[in-house]
C-alpha cells in the first residue's frame, strides 16, 4: 500500500517532468506572466468608422482603424479581424463593456472567417498600420435584435512569445434591429446654442450707444467652421428642440453694427465681423423655422448657485425674474419666432428642492432633470419615461443620464468620437427593448458642446432617427407625455446634491456684489432724463454676471462683476460738485456760487443742492444753517447755483455743499471750502459817512463858486452899457431924457440888461409922432 501510494503521489511530478521541454523558455514565461497581468495589450486598435452604425438586412458592416505596435518587440505574423460576442440585454452591461473596452483578457467570441480578416507581415514597434474590413451582416450570425458586442482583435507573435495570442483589441457595440419596432421610443433630443459672456455694461457716447465687448472670441464661434457655426449647421437638418440662451443672440446682433473691443492698453477698437454676424443670424433664422424653440433666462443664470448661495441675498430673485421676462421678447424679434418660456434647466439636471423652488420663482412650471441625480426609489426593471408629477403643478422632465453624458469628453479622435456613437446607439435600443410600452425619453446633452461633440451628436442622432426603433419628439409633447404609475416622483433631497458640482457654484460674494452694484443703479437712475440708456445695458449685465458659464471660472467671473460696478461708479462720479477754494465775504450779506458739473451725454435732473453751515452763528445760508434748491443740468453742461449768505460775526465758517436725490438719498461726495468774513462796525460805517458828507460839501462849493462867477461876469456886460449911453454920439445925450408918465415901469429908469426887451421908445427922427405920442424935445 505504500509502494502504491509513492506511484500515486509521484504521477502528477512525471507528468510535470514528461511536459516541462514543451513550455517556453523561462524568460519568455517571465513576459507571458507579466503580459497576463496587465488588461491592455501591447497592440493599440482603434476603431475610426463602422458603417453603418446600425445595420440592416442586407448591409455590409465596414469597420476602419489603425494598430499602432506599442510594446519594444516586433509583432510578426499579425492580422485584425472581427469577433462577434454574446448579445448584451441590459444597459448597465452595456456600461461594463465600454469601461473595459480595450481588455485582452475578456471573452471576445468566435472570430469571423479568415477572409474578412487583413493581415501584416510585421508591425514595428512605434509604427501604425491602417486597416479596413468588411463583413455582410449575414456572415456576422445575428440572431435576435438587440446589442451585440462587436470587437476588432490582433493577433499576432513575438520573439519572446513566439505563439499565436491576442495583443490587442477594441470592443465597440452594433445595434441589430433589422424590422420596423412595433412600439417606438420617442426621443426627445436638446439642441443647445449656449456660449459664455462677451458683452459688457459699457457702451458708447453716441445715440446709438455702441457696444464694448470683452474680446472678439465670439467671432471666432460663429465664424465658418467655429463651435456655434457648427451646431447651427449641423443641427438644421436634425429633429431637435432648440434651447437657446437670448443673451448669445443679443450679443451676435450687437455685432451686426458697429462695436468695440479693448485694444492695447486702455484704448479701444472698433470690431470688424460685422458680416459674420450678420451670416450667422440668419442661418439661425433658417434652422429654427418650424421647430420648437425653447428660451432660457436671460444670460442662463445658474439657479442652483442662486439657490444654494443667493436667496439670502435681497433682490437676488428679482435679477431672475427680470431675465426671464427679457427673454422671450428678445429671441421673438431676432428669430421671428415665438419661444416656449415653460422650461427652467439646472446645471446637469441636477436638482434638490431650493432649486425646484428657485425654478419655478421666475414663471417656469417645468424643470429639466437628469436620472442621475432624480434616481428611481422603486424597483423598475426599466427606464420609466421623461415627465414626473413632483407637486404643484410642476413636472420634472427627466433626462436619461446615460444617453445624455454619451458625448462628454474628447471626440477629436475620430477613434472616440465613432465609439461614442454607437454606445449611445446601444444604450437607445436596449432601452426601447425592455419593455413594450411606449416611453418619451430626453436627451439632454452638456450645454456647450465643442465641435467635434456637435459633429459626433449628429452623427449618432442621424443614425438613430432614420433607424428603427426610435422617433423624434419635442420637448414639449414629452413633458405632456403620460406619466409613468410607478417612476418616482419625489424630489431628492438637499444632502442627496453632488459634493463636485457644489464647489464649482458661485459663491455668496457673487449675489453681494450683484445686489451692491444694483442698489447704486437704483439710486442713479431716478435722475437721469433718459434712463434707459443706463438701465438697459447694466440691468442685462447683471443677468450675465449670475451665468452658469462662470462656473470653474472665479476669477474671470470677479473681474467682469468688478468692471461692471466700476463703470458705474465712473459714470456716477460724472455729476459732481466743482472744488471751491476760500471765499471771502465783506458785508453783512453776500451770494455764493456752487458749480455742478455733468459730463454725461444725457442730461440729469430730480437733484437738490444742499449748502450747509457749519457754523450758523457767524454765517447763515438764506437767514438758516441750511439751504436747498433744485437742480437739472443739461449732457456735457455746467450750472452754477447761487446762495445767498448773511455774516453776523467775523472769522471762517466752514460750508459744506452736498447734492442728494428727491428722496433724501446723499449723491456724490461734498465739496466742503471755508469762507472767511469780514463784518462792518460802527466806527467804519462813520468813517464811510463823514467822507460822503465831505463830497456833498465840496460838491456845493462847486455850484456856488459857478454861480458868483456867473453874476460877475453879468456886471461886467452893465458896465459896458453904461459906457456906450454916455458917448456923444448917442442921439439922446444932447438933451434930457425921456420920462414916463403914470401908468409906466416903475424900472424905466433901470439900467438895460442884455436880456432886456426892446426900449418902449424908439430912435428919434423926422417923420411925425404917432398919434397921442408925446414927444419931449
Amino acid at each position: 500500500m505504500r509502494r502504491t501510494g509513492a506511484l500515486l503521489a509521484g504521477a502528477p511530478l512525471l507528468t510535470g517532468l514528461v511536459q516541462l521541454p514543451a513550455a517556453p523558455p523561462a524568460e519568455a514565461a517571465g513576459a507571458d506572466a507579466s503580459q497576463a497581468a496587465s488588461d491592455k495589450g501591447s497592440v493599440s486598435v482603434s476603431v475610426d468608422t463602422l458603417t453603418p452604425g446600425a445595420p440592416t438586412e442586407g448591409d455590409t458592416v465596414t469597420v476602419s482603424g489603425t494598430v499602432t505596435n506599442k510594446g519594444k518587440q516586433t509583432v510578426t505574423d499579425a492580422h485584425v479581424g472581427l469577433r462577434v460576442g454574446p448579445l448584451l440585454n441590459t444597459r448597465s452591461g452595456i456600461d461594463s463593456v465600454a469601461k473595459d473596452s480595450t481588455d485582452v483578457q475578456s471573452v471576445l467570441g468566435v472570430e469571423v472567417g479568415d477572409k474578412y480578416a487583413e493581415k501584416f507581415d510585421k508591425l514595428t514597434p512605434g509604427v501604425s498600420q491602417p486597416f479596413t474590413l468588411s463583413v455582410p451582416v449575414n456572415k456576422l450570425d445575428l440572431g435576435q435584435d438587440g446589442v451585440y458586442q462587436l470587437t476588432v482583435a490582433l493577433s499576432g507573435e513575438t520573439s519572446a512569445q513566439p505563439w499565436p495570442q491576442t495583443l490587442g483589441v477594441q470592443r465597440t457595440f452594433l445595434p441589430w434591429q433589422p424590422d420596423e419596432a412595433g412600439t417606438k421610443t420617442k426621443t426627445t433630443f436638446m439642441w443647445p446654442l449656449i456660449s459664455t459672456s462677451h458683452i459688457t455694461a459699457e457702451t458708447g457716447s453716441d445715440e446709438q450707444q455702441t457696444p464694448v465687448l470683452q474680446d472678439d472670441d465670439l467671432a471666432e464661434e460663429i465664424s465658418p467652421g467655429g463651435r456655434l457655426d457648427r451646431m447651427v449647421a449641423l443641427g438644421k437638418d436634425l429633429d431637435v428642440t432648440w434651447v437657446i440662451d437670448p443673451d448669445l443672440l443679443a450679443s451676435v446682433e450687437a455685432m451686426t453694427d458697429r462695436y468695440e473691443v479693448p485694444g492695447e492698453g486702455d484704448t479701444s477698437v472698433v470690431g470688424g465681423h460685422q458680416s459674420v454676424a450678420k451670416r450667422w443670424l440668419t442661418e439661425v433664422q433658417k434652422a429654427v423655422a418650424d421647430k420648437e424653440v425653447v428660451v432660457l433666462p436671460f444670460g442662463d443664470p445658474d439657479l442652483a448657485s442662486l439657490a444654494h448661495n443667493g436667496t439670502s441675498v435681497t433682490g437676488s430673485l428679482s435679477h431672475l425674474k427680470e431675465a426671464s421676462d427679457v427673454a422671450p421678447g428678445t429671441v421673438e424679434s431676432i428669430l421671428h419666432t415665438k419661444p416656449t418660456t415653460d422650461f427652467a434647466w439646472p446645471v446637469n439636471g441636477a436638482v434638490d428642492p431650493s432649486i425646484v423652488k428657485v425654478a419655478t420663482s421666475a414663471g417656469a412650471d417645468k424643470v429639466i432633470a437628469r436620472s442621475d441625480t432624480f434616481e428611481e426609489t422603486g424597483d423598475l426593471s426599466y427606464t420609466p419615461s421623461a415627465p414626473r408629477p413632483i407637486g404643484g403643478g410642476t413636472t420634472a422632465v427627466v433626462s436619461d443620464a446615460r444617453l445624455s453624458t454619451a458625448f462628454q469628453g474628447d471626440m477629436i479622435k475620430a477613434s472616440a468620437s465613432t465609439l461614442a456613437v454607437q454606445r449611445f446607439l446601444a444604450q437607445s435600443l436596449t432601452l426601447g427593448l425592455q419593455t413594450g410600452r411606449q416611453r418619451s425619453v430626453v436627451v439632454a446633452p452638456q450645454r456647450m458642446p465643442s465641435a467635434s461633440q456637435a459633429q459626433t451628436m449628429a452623427e449618432a442622432l442621424t443614425i438613430l432617427q432614420d433607424g428603427t426603433w426610435s422617433e423624434s419628439q419635442d420637448l414639449t409633447a414629452a413633458a405632456k407625455a403620460e406619466p409613468d404609475p410607478a417612476a418616482t416622483t419625489r424630489v431628492p433631497p438637499a444632502s442627496a446634491y453632488p459634493s463636485s458640482l457644489r464647489k464649482r457654484e458661485l459663491p455668496r460674494a457673487t449675489f453681494e456684489q450683484i445686489g451692491r452694484t444694483q442698489a447704486k443703479l437704483d439710486k442713479f437712475k431716478v435722475i437721469l432724463s433718459d434712463q434707459s440708456r443706463v438701465v438697459t445695458p447694466f440691468g442685462r449685465a447683471l443677468n450675465r454676471a449670475m451665468s452658469v458659464s462662470w462656473r470653474g471660472r472665479q476669477s474671470e467671473a470677479a473681474i467682469y462683476r468688478s468692471g461692471v460696478e466700476s463703470y458705474l461708479d465712473t459714470l456716477i462720479g460724472r455729476i459732481r460738485l466743482i472744488d471751491k477754494s476760500e471765499t471771502k465775504l465783506s458785508g453783512r450779506s453776500a451770494t455764493i456760487p456752487v458749480t455742478v458739473q455733468n459730463n454725461l451725454v444725457q442730461g440729469v435732473e430730480h437733484l437738490v443742492l444742499r449748502l450747509t453751515s457749519t457754523n450758523p452763528t457767524r454765517l447763515e445760508i438764506d437767514g438758516d444753517a441750511y439751504e436747498e434748491q433744485p437742480v437739472a443740468v443739461s449732457g456735457g453742461h455746467s450750472q452754477s447755483v447761487k446762495f445767498t449768505t448773511s455774516a453776523n460775526a467775523n472769522g471762517r465758517a466752514t460750508v459744506v455743499a452736498q447734492l442728494y436725490t428727491q428722496d433724501g438719498q446723499k449723491y456724490g461726495e461734498p465739496v466742503t471750502f471755508d469762507v472767511k468774513v469780514t463784518e462792518i462796525t460802527a466806527t467804519v460805517m462813520l468813517v464811510i459817512g463823514g467822507g460822503v458828507l465831505l463830497l456833498v460839501l465840496a460838491g456845493f462849493r462847486m455850484y456856488t463858486q459857478r454861480k458868483r462867477a456867473a453874476a460877475c461876469e453879468a456886471d461886467g456886460r452893465d458896465h459896458e452899457a453904461d459906457e456906450d449911453t454916455d458917448d456923444p454920439q448917442n442921439p439922446e445925450a444932447a438933451g434930457e431924457r425921456p420920462t414916463r408918465e403914470s401908468g409906466t415901469d416903475a424900472g424905466a429908469d433901470d439900467p438895460e440888461q442884455p436880456s432886456d426887451p426892446t426900449p418902449d421908445t424908439a430912435p428919434e427922427n423926422a417923420g411925425p409922432s404917432g398919434t397921442g405920442e408925446r414927444v419931449d424935445r
